[in-house]
């Protein structure tokens, strides 16, 4: 399982967090445990996959908003079960 964290600028509020978790689960609907933080300007997830950084660029700036960059890590979910 790889855990995937965006950087993304421009949201302001809870609403754009929802606007941009639609976004991920739109793109990948596989993908789990999506969540952002307009306040860290970041949205991570987990992917049993690798993700398409191009794919995720041009999804979220299609949204209005600013991809930033990527960064993806190896995660393995059933520690922390």
């Amino acid at each position: 399982m790889k855990k995937i964290t965006l950087k993304i600028d421009g949201m302001m509020c809870g609403m754009c967090e929802a606007h941009i978790n639609d976004t991920i689960r739109k793109a990948y609907p596989n993908a789990k445990k999506v969540k952002s933080s307009h306040k860290k300007g970041e949205t991570s997830f987990l992917l049993d996959e690798d993700a398409n950084e191009e794919k995720l660029k041009a999804a979220i700036n299609e949204t209005g908003y600013e991809f930033k960059g990527m960064k993806t890590e190896d995660s393995d979910c059933r520690q922390r079960a």
